[in-house]
């Protein structure tokens, strides 16, 4: 007869823990982070990867396709080709971000197609942005920073900024409001002047 596994877990964190877990960052950790990768050694380029990652809440495979024809300078406009069957848009870039861009591209002396390239000319991997992503997450001090929680930190500061659901939901390109629904459940000003 097979020895018997015991299944009773010494874990004993809550079933719903992966859940409630906070898989995003604050305004005061993206500054944090921002201003760590701009120490980087490709700071200039680090740095706006991260804040586009941030304001536009894009994926990594997202961030690794942007093209410099999808950036329009002149307009102040950036168009975001979303994946996973999600609802392509053009945005607009802030000042800060624009200046960023414009000093990113002046330090570039190729005529390569794509926005964000490594120092061998190629463009970025997903692995390369997951190590610049994680490296500046460490050097501000945080712990476990990835891609993806700029995404949802996008998330979460449009559903405190008070936006609402139906424009989050089409700025970060999701076909179905259940995937937006809770950036909204953590913001607090929603139960502003309930009573």
């Amino acid at each position: 007869m097979p020895a018997r596994r015991s299944v009773k877990s010494d874990d004993d964190r809550a079933t719903d823990a992966h859940i409630r877990s906070r898989d995003y960052l604050g305004q005061p950790d993206i500054d944090r982070l921002l201003a760590a990768a701009k120490k980087s050694r490709h700071g200039v380029r680090d740095r706006l990867l991260i804040l586009m990652m941030f304001r536009h809440g894009l994926r990594v495979s997202e961030v690794i396709a942007l093209r410099r024809r999808d950036v329009d300078l002149a307009q102040s406009r950036i168009w975001i080709t979303r994946l996973k069957n999600g609802l392509s848009v053009e945005q607009p870039v802030a000042g800060d971000e624009l200046r960023a861009i414009k000093r990113w591209l002046a330090r570039r002396d190729d005529a390569l197609p794509w926005l964000f390239v490594s120092e061998r000319k190629l463009p970025l991997t997903r692995q390369a942005v997951n190590y610049i992503v994680g490296t500046a997450g460490t050097r501000a001090g945080l712990e476990r920073v990835h891609p993806h929680m700029l995404r949802h930190s996008c998330g979460f500061a449009l559903a405190n900024k008070g936006r609402d659901l139906r424009v989050i939901q089409d700025y970060l390109g999701h076909r179905d409001p259940r995937h937006t629904a809770h950036y909204t459940r953590t913001a607090a000003h929603r139960f502003d002047d309930l009573w």
